[in-house]
């Protein structure tokens, strides 16, 4: 199989350095670009048209947040993804770049195993929310107007799941919430993106927040 390619997008080059270091150890992760902010940025992944891009929120010189909904809504980078580096400050940055349909946020310090378990994870079609770091986000966006017509179209059931995905919890964690099996749980988000036309699991997360089905601090 083909490595993962990956492009770095962060102002600081010490951190890239190290992201490229902690990536170039696996056998099927590649790393074929970097930047220092979000304009640059968005050159190389239009050169490069990369698997995952790992991209700094706040950036001199054009931001992450910016260069990520100019990445998410180019028809010729279909297919890239967009995974938000943080460092817990940027919460509300964060949620605007989760809505934007990036597939999730990565801490800096991340534990280098779970650095490039992270990358393919996105890279396997799965977003990557922590529990800890998605309630985080939600705490620290703003209260929304809670549509609750939007979830009209679901089963009772399908709300439930709809729910635990709000929580940033796992298939597998839904599966023992709600008594299925994860490939039952999995089914079960399948039809979610479907029925609500969402990009991928990270905007059913803002979806449950924006109904008013998860509120901040629960979960």
């Amino acid at each position: 199989m083909s490595p993962i390619r990956v492009v770095l997008v962060d102002d600081q080059h010490l951190v890239r350095t190290g992201l490229r270091a902690l990536l170039d150890r696996a056998p099927d992760i590649e790393v074929v670009g970097e930047a220092g902010d979000g304009r640059s940025g968005l050159a190389v992944v239009r050169e490069q048209r990369p698997d995952i891009v790992l991209m700094d929120v706040r950036m001199p010189g054009g931001d992450g947040l910016e260069a990520t909904r100019r990445i998410l809504t180019d028809p010729t980078l279909d297919g890239v993804q967009v995974v938000m580096l943080t460092t817990f400050d940027d919460d509300e940055y964060l949620f605007e770049a989760i809505r934007a349909g990036a597939a999730g946020f990565l801490l800096k310090d991340t534990a280098p195993d779970a650095l490039r378990d992270a990358v393919r994870t996105v890279a396997g079609g799965d977003a990557l929310l922590s529990p800890a770091v998605t309630r985080r986000v939600l705490a620290a966006a703003r209260s929304p107007v809670a549509d609750p017509a939007r979830l009209a179209g679901l089963t009772a059931r399908e709300r439930d799941v709809l729910a635990q995905v709000g929580a940033g919890r796992s298939n597998t964690e839904i599966g023992q919430a709600l008594f299925l099996s994860p490939d039952t749980a999995r089914t079960y988000v399948s039809r979610l993106l479907q029925k609500l036309n969402a990009r991928d699991r990270a905007q059913l997360v803002v979806i449950a927040y924006e109904s008013g089905l998860v509120r901040p601090g629960e979960g």
